[in-house]
């Protein structure tokens, strides 16, 4: 796996937070890391899947575990990535996520398979 900085544990006190991981040969890719209530940091791909808009910017129920797509109100599920309601039908690639010394570190070369 590699695992790649890409933001400081404290960033995430005030919410989800959108990233640009570099990724190989395709360039910035965009991610949102979401901290959960119990501490646990996820990192997902910050894009619908139905309508290609970001989702760190749409609204999040960190107690459900679910961000919402602004554009057509999908929800997609923060530590699966599937999608919980219409119109989006896909999920979104989740991350493999490592913090360490309140250093963020994320591997989007190998997404989960969980969804």
């Amino acid at each position: 796996m590699s695992f790649v900085p890409v933001a400081e544990l404290a960033e995430l006190d005030e919410g989800p937070l959108g990233v640009e991981v570099d990724h190989s040969t395709e360039g910035p890719l965009p991610v949102v890391l979401v901290r959960l209530p119990d501490g646990e940091v996820h990192a997902l791909l910050d894009e619908c899947s139905h309508g290609a808009v970001m989702l760190s910017e749409g609204d999040f129920d960190l107690e459900e575990h679910n961000i919402e797509c602004y554009l057509h109100g999908s929800r997609f599920d923060i530590c699966t990535g599937a999608a919980l309601t219409p119109p989006a039908t896909a999920p979104i690639p989740v991350y493999p996520v490592r913090v360490e010394d309140d250093q963020v570190f994320v591997d989007v070369e190998n997404p989960t398979k969980e969804n």
